[in-house]
This record gives structure tokens, C-alpha cells and sequence, in this order.
């Protein structure tokens, strides 16, 4: 038997192996209202990342908000996933109110968060955490992550870091119907404590069939005062999709 067929296959098997990984981006955008329709502000998505096996990875995001049809930013969060699709570090700035906040990882088990109060007033707060864990827009990755479950009527239970409170806290992520949202599937971020469920209002999104997330209500991170953040409902369009799919 010819070893040409057999080298043939060798050399497909290394080429494979070592073939680089792709680079993507993403680009949307999000325009966030009141319930009234009131234009409080826009967030401009940057991501950029990594096509694996077919489906869009993370690994850096940038995010601008910007006042209506102001170039400037008056706030910034920048986002990377080094380690962790639904982990990211997170550095969040809201200078109008001299807000910061914080979240790296010192070990394979803690998180450190240093939060900046609006009152000056400095948090930090070491955390330990599991594989259950998702923080901030970790949430957007882990619903692509369990596309088949909640696209077909399951639900997902996890855990979300609450970082202004120093804590994570058991979560569950369902398919629902809403008057609110209307998308191709809309899901439901809640809390499945019984205490916290009184606390806590649900996040309901929108995401489109290919996995683009198109809708936020909810409570959001930018402040309304010294007491409050804005609760909108936020509508994503996407500019530029990577050259791969967002879903497995």
C-alpha cells in the first residue's frame, strides 16, 4: 500500500494544527430609553476577538456612552476575557458622578473589586468565586454558551457577582414571553433567592435568531443621581458582525 495517501493525511493533520486563529470583530451600538421613550444616552460597542472552531470568542471590549449626538464620552467601560469568556476583568469609569470600579483577578479562586463611591468613599472587597460565577457582560457569552438549552425552553442556573455588594448570588437564566421585549427569543436574568427575588427586579433580553443581543430592560450601571442608576430599555443594532458564528 502507497505511504503517499497516509502522508497525505499527516500533513493535513499538522496543518490543521497549527492553522492561526482567526481575529474578529464585533460593532453595535445601543441607544437607551425611559419608559416613556426618552433618549437618555447611547453605548458605542467595540469587541474584538478570536474566531474558534467556528464561533466568535471575546477577548477585548471597549464601551463609550455618549449623551445624545455628543462625540465625547461621560463614561467608559473596557472589558477583557484573558482567562474567561464569562469572566472578564472590568475597569469602569463614570466621571460626572467620580465613580470607579474595579474587578481583576489575583488567583484561580478570588476576584478583587475596588469600588469608587459617588461619596468618595473607597470599597474593596476580595471575593472567592466557582465556575458558576458570571460576571458583568459575561452574561451576553453565557447565553450563547447554553443557546440549544434556552432557545428550546430550558433554563440555566448560575451565579452573578454583585460587586458594589462584595458578593455573588445564585441566578437562573429562562426563556419568557414579555410585552416589553420583543425579539426572535427573549430570556430572563432573576434572582432565585427568595429575598432577593423581592429585591431585585428581573433583566429581560432580546436576542436575535442569530444570537445578537438586541434588547436590555433592566437596571443599568450608569447613574440617574447620587442614590440611583437609570433602569432602560436598551436597543442594539449591529454594525459589523465577525466572520463567525456567535453561537455554537
Amino acid at each position: 500500500m502507497s505511504s503517499t495517501p497516509i502522508k497525505t493525511l499527516i500533513c493535513l493533520v499538522v496543518s490543521l494544527a497549527i492553522m492561526p486563529v482567526l481575529a474578529a470583530d464585533m460593532e453595535f451600538t445601543g441607544t437607551a430609553k425611559t419608559e416613556t421613550g426618552a433618549i437618555l444616552y447611547q453605548e458605542k460597542h467595540h469587541v474584538s476577538g478570536t474566531c474558534q472552531e467556528g464561533v466568535f470568542r471575546p477577548k477585548d471590549h471597549q464601551i463609550g456612552y455618549h449623551r445624545t449626538e455628543a462625540a465625547e464620552t461621560f463614561a467608559s467601560k473596557d472589558l477583557a476575557y484573558p482567562d474567561s469568556v464569562i469572566r472578564p476583568t472590568v475597569e469602569f469609569l463614570q466621571p460626572d458622578f467620580s465613580e470607579s470600579l474595579s474587578i481583576q483577578y489575583t488567583s484561580p479562586d478570588t476576584l478583587a473589586i475596588e469600588w469608587q463611591k459617588p461619596n468618595k468613599e473607597l470599597k474593596r472587597y476580595d471575593v472567592t468565586y466557582n465556575q458558576d460565577v458570571v460576571v458583568d457582560a459575561g452574561f451576553d457569552t453565557l447565553v450563547r454558551q447554553h443557546w440549544a438549552e434556552v432557545t428550546n425552553g430550558e433554563s440555566v442556573n448560575f451565579r452573578f457577582l454583585a460587586p458594589t455588594r462584595g458578593e455573588h448570588y445564585a441566578f437562573v437564566l429562562e426563556p419568557i414571553e414579555s410585552a416589553r421585549v420583543v425579539s426572535d427569543h427573549v430570556l430572563q436574568i432573576r434572582p432565585t433567592g427568595i429575598v432577593l427575588r423581592f429585591l431585585v427586579e428581573p433583566i429581560i433580553l432580546g436576542y436575535s435568531e442569530d444570537g445578537a443581543l438586541t434588547d436590555y430592560y433592566g437596571l443599568t450601571n450608569i447613574r440617574k443621581n447620587l442614590d440611583t442608576n437609570h433602569t432602560a430599555h436598551i436597543r442594539y443594532s449591529v454594525e459589523n458582525y465577525p466572520d463567525c458564528a456567535l453561537t455554537p
